[in-house]
């Protein structure tokens, strides 16, 4: 009857649930895009896509990528390469051309999508920039002659 109510967790919204940045339609963009946050595209977007959060492709959205990796990916437009995320939402009005790597995939009804699915039970984004690997070093090994 006088039972103290137990603390409940606080309920925290993360990165990958909001957009931060949003590219306008008319606008044309040519670049890597990494970092947390999310963004909303409704333009043009000409390279790679790495986020540790939401990436929303609206109906005016176009992306070119060879990859596309981000915790959530909600495509209303059109995205041609491969996506890798934890959840992709496909719209009615979405088109994919390219492979995906998920945890969980949504389509709507008219939703298109052309490649090979890949679920896996856990997916990591990486954000961090792998060192250039520079295998022709022409110092390494050298030797100094007396």
């Amino acid at each position: 009857m006088f039972r103290r109510n137990q603390p409940t967790q606080p309920v925290s919204v993360t990165p990958a649930e909001r957009v931060n940045s949003v590219l306008g339609s008319g606008i044309n963009w040519q670049g890597n895009l990494r970092g947390s946050g999310g963004i909303r595209i409704e333009g043009t977007f000409e390279g790679d896509i790495i986020l540790r959060g939401l990436v929303v492709v609206g109906e005016t959205g176009r992306v070119n990528c060879k990859n596309l990796r981000a915790n959530t990916v909600i495509v209303a437009g059109a995205v041609s390469g491969n996506i890798t995320a934890e959840k992709l939402e496909i719209r009615g009005s979405g088109r994919v051309w390219g492979d995906v790597c998920v945890v969980a995939l949504a389509t709507e009804e008219g939703a298109f999508l052309r490649g090979q699915v890949r679920m896996e039970e856990k997916i990591e984004i990486d954000t961090e920039e792998e060192a250039p690997r520079d295998e022709q070093n022409p110092q390494a090994g050298e030797q100094q002659e007396e």
